[in-house]
């Protein structure tokens, strides 16, 4: 890592990353001078056309750096080295986007058209973070260089990530254990009664 540069970074399944997403990632490291890409390593044959497509981007091989895989407390650990976690589309970054905001790293997102893509979107504003969600690929990459040049704005951001973390509804185990229940039990009094199916809300 730079001792001072941006540190983006993805730890999504190399499978998530798209084409039209992985160009804007090198329109961001361009317009981010000193800043990095770390992704996790995947097989020898995807690190390698991901090399590949950086090179023919003319980003230079020093701003892409490969993650090994790590057992999970030093993965979560070493996520405070980043500065900004890049999600993915069409398939967003689920669990790994769960780490991250756990770990104390602001996830940008772009939200999508099907469940996949909205991951990261529900996530966010669940943990009262809806201002890293975008509407557009260009308002994502936009939003993407503005924070990496607002060191202000992203430390606000940071802080209210570490506000929101076990207050929100994001980590409360004990409301969504609740609200599961509550759930199972509605369905059951609407099968019981010989209800038709349809939509319901419980908690909150």
């Amino acid at each position: 890592m730079p001792s001072d540069g941006f540190v983006y970074c993805c730890f999504n399944q190399s499978y998530k990353l798209s084409r039209p997403v992985f160009l804007r990632w090198m329109n961001i490291l361009r317009a981010t001078p000193g800043s990095v890409l770390w992704l996790l390593e995947s097989t020898p044959t995807a690190t390698a056309n991901l090399v590949r497509e950086a090179q023919s981007c003319d980003i230079a091989p020093e701003r892409r750096v490969f993650a090994p895989r790590l057992p999970l407390d030093q993965h979560l650990a070493r996520h405070r080295l980043a500065d900004l976690f890049l999600d993915t589309l069409p398939c967003n970054a689920h669990t790994t986007a769960s780490d991250a905001l756990w770990a104390g790293l602001p996830v940008l997102t772009c939200r999508g058209e099907a469940f996949a893509g909205r991951v990261a979107t529900s996530l966010l504003h669940a943990i009262g973070l809806p201002r890293l969600v975008t509407a557009s690929l260009d308002e994502y990459e936009d939003q993407a260089k503005t924070l990496a040049a607002r060191p202000d704005l992203l430390a606000d951001i940071r802080r209210q990530l570490a506000e929101n973390r076990l207050s929100h509804p994001l980590f409360d185990i004990g409301r969504f254990t609740a609200n599961l229940e509550e759930a199972y039990g509605e369905m059951w009094r609407r099968w019981c009664e010989g209800q038709a199916v349809e939509a319901f809300a419980v908690g909150g």
